[in-house]
């Protein structure tokens, strides 16, 4: 990836924000794996193609001085800190993987993150658990007894105000945990074995055949139609369908109107950095 600097910054912002990460052939880490196929190939085959400008690299240079923070403070003798895994899979690629925390006494496999108060809201931790659990699994197939997965994020956009009212975490920290029994490692491993297969049949794809990432991958929001009244900002309900929408609207009086929402896939209109290469993308995504 190139790194702009559009906004002059100084070179110790432009540096932090780059990588000296390269693509290897047939090794792939779990938080790629964790992502659509099509993204994850399209970021490698054109990493030297992608720009992103240091201004929009904030948060992850943020994170990385968080990690860098916890990696060197001192731990308990039980705990293995920022180390570095590979697991050779059944069609010979490798998963890699860097785990932040990994306590031997309780199985326990953390990973830090820097995250936004609305995450937590929202209870959306289907990500993170995967994460840990692909952790898990490999530290056990590197003959650990992981059994334990844990999260441990700080809420870069956490208000104390707001903590006093509502339902805005209490502190600027959340910890989620999980206990993975020997169906989760089951299912995990199948899946990264697929996930594999996948990945081995997409490589020798052009960009415009690989499998178009799923509703989930793309973070898709399908479109609706509303039911607005005049003078009131929110719906009075949304309808998967016009026709739905419209047989409602008959019903009601006079200053009601159907607006069309249409659909959108979120994370490749705002956060996928191999979206200007994509065919799917660049037809409209939704």
């Amino acid at each position: 990836m190139r790194i702009t600097n559009e906004m002059n910054l100084p070179q110790p912002f432009v540096s932090a924000a780059e990588s000296e990460y390269r693509y290897t052939p047939k090794r792939y880490s779990a938080t790629s794996v964790m992502k659509g196929v099509r993204e994850s190939i399209l970021q490698r085959r054109h990493d030297d193609e992608i720009e992103s400008d240091a201004s929009q690299m904030v948060w992850a240079i943020f994170g990385t001085a968080v990690h860098s923070v916890l990696e060197k403070a001192e731990g308990t003798d039980s705990q293995v800190k920022e180390c570095k895994m590979e697991v050779v899979m059944p069609n010979g690629y490798t998963l890699s993987g860097i785990f932040d925390l990994y306590d031997k006494e309780t199985g326990t496999v953390t990973d830090y993150k820097t995250s936004s108060v609305w995450k937590v809201k929202f209870g959306e931790f289907d990500d993170w658990r995967t994460q840990v659990l692909i952790y898990a699994w490999m530290l056990r197939q590197n003959g650990h007894d992981a059994r334990r997965g844990e999260i441990v994020a700080l809420l870069k956009d956490w208000s104390p105000t707001k903590a006093k009212i509502g339902d805005h975490p209490p502190a600027p920290v959340y910890k989620v945990t999980w206990d993975f029994d020997d169906g989760d490692f089951d299912d995990i491993g199948a899946w990264l074995e697929d996930r594999f297969a996948e990945i081995e049949a997409a490589e020798q794809l052009p960009d415009d055949e690989l499998p178009v990432c799923t509703p989930e991958e793309r973070w898709a929001k399908p479109e609706k139609w509303a039911v607005m009244k005049k003078g009131r900002k929110s719906a009075i309900k949304l309808y998967d369908t016009e026709q739905e929408a419209y047989d409602r609207l008959a019903l009601l009086p006079t200053g009601h109107y159907v607006e069309h929402r249409p659909g959108e896939s979120r994370k490749c209109e705002d956060y996928c950095s191999a979206a200007p290469f994509c065919s799917f993308y660049k037809g409209g995504a939704e």
